[in-house]
């Protein structure tokens, strides 16, 4: 991730996202194709890299809740 052309150290954790299909008995695929989300983003998602907006919005969308339920971002900069 980019600011002001500095890299930033900062990395995300879709854990939230994936215990919370867990705690609904949803499986990841089962829960892409509802949400309308693409193998790739699925992906993504699995290996924690950056989605666009879009996705996080089907995503909330789809399960009602806000981005903090599903995304933690990670400053890795001591």
């Amino acid at each position: 991730v980019y600011a002001d052309n500095r890299k930033l150290d900062i990395k995300f954790s879709y854990n939230r996202l994936f215990k919370l299909l867990i705690d609904k008995g949803m499986k990841k695929t089962e829960f892409a194709k509802i949400a309308g989300l693409t193998p790739g983003t699925l992906a993504k998602l699995s290996k924690n890299q950056t989605v666009s907006m879009d996705s996080l919005i089907k995503i909330c969308t789809t399960l009602n809740c806000s981005f903090d339920d599903i995304v933690e971002i990670i400053n890795t900069k001591n």
